[in-house]
């Protein structure tokens, strides 16, 4: 699927909020500028978080409350020895798999070995300045209504 603009891939991202019901783990690859935290601006959105949605680079993980409560983690600070439990994963995954909530990770690579069932969603730089291709898969495999968004994008 395709994005061309900023507001397109928080409307990407809004739609995607419409597929979630709680004890959803989505992770978000991608390199630098390529829109990881606007999808999570528009799906924070789409859930009714009035909150401003930024980025946890420093922070490491910021709880907001809508329909559903999201975890919004950043785990790009994250070194090979750091310990996610530091940052309170245990209650957030508890959390999680509970329904109660969902998580959203940028730069997840430390969560992969913890999360069995997620939803992964990559962002590739398009042709145009602010155009993005996202790919998204489901692991083991995609959620029913996903493979919708995954059709859909702005051209």
């Amino acid at each position: 699927m395709r994005t061309g603009s900023p507001a397109a891939t928080a409307a990407l991202g809004e739609r995607a909020a419409g597929l979630l019901r709680g004890g959803e783990a989505l992770l978000l690859w991608g390199p630098l500028g390529a829109g990881k935290t606007t999808f999570v601006q528009g799906l924070c959105r789409g859930l009714g978080i009035d909150d401003e949605v930024t980025s946890p680079t420093f922070a490491l993980a910021n709880r907001l409350e809508g329909r559903l409560v999201v975890h919004h983690l950043d785990c790009y600070r994250l070194g090979p020895g750091d310990d996610l439990h530091d940052v309170g994963l245990d209650a957030i995954l508890d959390e999680v798999e509970s329904g109660a909530a969902v998580l959203l990770a940028e730069w997840p690579d430390p969560l992969v070995p913890w999360l069995r069932e997620r939803i992964e969603l990559l962002a590739v730089p398009g042709e145009a300045p602010d155009s993005r291709v996202w790919r998204l898969r489901g692991v083991p495999d995609l959620p029913a209504g996903w493979a919708a968004l995954a059709a859909g994008g702005d051209g």
